[in-house]
């Protein structure tokens, strides 16, 4: 678990205090990654306090992070400095917070990320590491793994040391996020929970955040009785029990159909889990019922047709990565989950898509 976590708005402010304890010294700086969509953003960036050989470094999030690219993060770091960071601190939504993680472990784990995409192959613990969200849903502040694209697969890197040391949880660092990118996150963490509720990893421990983090969607996105400053502080909430839900269960079909989508088509995470469940009512017929009730009322239209002109080699390269992902499938169907899930069955659900 994230063992130290500040909520507030307003606790962005307390940054440059939580991190004085943690600082090694002059040689060891602290690394900022922060999402280029704050670049120029005075409001944001003026509370960054750097010393000594500190640095920010601004992430361009069009496309989710890559294996490749967290190598040549870690081997700039490695050239640049002659000691380790004092501390990794991601800024940002989930490829932000992704990146930081991955870089905190690949910094004291040698060879590359691909060779750690999958479970509980770290072997030392990552140098430390702060997560900062500025959108809700993703989970990724509280979750064990960090998502990313290799040269075969997408996959995490899960492990006991991915969590981050510290959070802080501002929602007030969400107050621009536009309305689009608001849902597909949002319902990120709607589909965690549907996920982690209706899988057979479930237990009670995941099952009590699972349904607080259900409720908190259903009241945030379905009903008109809060005001923007409490949606705000509610969806970061359900970010995280949504992302504790699944830390001790596990996601399921639309995350590995999605991944697939990712993969092969470059589709951000949060757009191509409302894509993929839409089309999922034989697996999980209420929750894709609220969903499609939560699209209608925000006016949510989502992309058509994106597997319309896919060659055969092309559908089988997204299925090939979705059924790599044998825990989701255990969790959504069970343990003889690949009597049911075939390659046919996936053709024809991507094909809808």
């Amino acid at each position: 678990m994230v063992s130290r976590v500040v909520f507030g708005r307003g606790s962005f402010n307390q940054l440059d205090e939580i991190l004085a304890s943690k600082r090694k010294g002059r040689n060891a700086p602290f690394i900022f990654y922060v999402d280029d969509v704050f670049k120029g953003n005075h409001w944001l960036t003026s509370r960054i306090a750097l010393s000594y050989k500190d640095k920010i470094i601004y992430v361009p999030t069009k496309e989710e992070p890559s294996t490749d690219q967290i190598d040549q993060l870690v081997e700039d770091i490695i050239l640049e400095y002659s000691e380790l960071p004092s501390g990794i601190i991601g800024i940002g939504g989930g490829i932000v917070m992704d990146i930081a993680k991955a870089v905190s472990l690949m910094l004291t784990n040698k060879g590359e990320s691909k060779d750690y995409q999958g479970w509980d192959l770290i072997k030392h613990p990552a140098i430390y590491h702060v997560g900062i969200p500025t959108i809700s849903g993703t989970g990724a502040e509280v979750s064990r793994t960090t998502i990313l694209t290799g040269p075969i697969r997408k996959l995490g890197i899960n492990s006991d040391f991915t969590p981050f040391d510290q959070v802080i949880l501002d929602p007030e660092l969400t107050k621009d996020v536009p309305k689009k990118q608001w849902f597909y996150t949002g319902m990120d963490c709607f589909v965690h929970c549907v996920e982690s509720l209706n899988g057979t990893f479930l237990n009670a421990f995941s099952q009590s955040y699972g349904e607080k983090a259900f409720e908190l969607c259903k009241e945030i996105f379905l009903e008109d009785n809060l005001s923007k400053e409490e949606a705000q502080n509610k969806l970061m909430m359900a970010s995280w029990h949504g992302g504790m839900s699944i830390a001790y269960s596990q996601v399921g079909v639309a995350h590995a159909m999605s991944y697939g989508l990712g993969y092969l088509l470059g589709i951000k995470h949060g757009v191509g889990n409302c894509i993929v469940f839409d089309h999922l009512e034989e697996f999980y017929p209420e929750g894709v019922a609220i969903f499609k009730q939560m699209k209608a009322k925000h006016n949510i239209e989502l992309p058509q047709g994106i597997c319309a002109d896919l060659e055969q080699d092309q559908f089988d390269k997204m299925i090939d990565v979705a059924l790599s992902l044998e825990p989701l499938w255990e969790n959504a169907i069970g343990k003889n989950w690949n009597t049911i899930i075939t390659r046919q069955k996936l053709l024809e659900l991507y094909k809808k898509m």
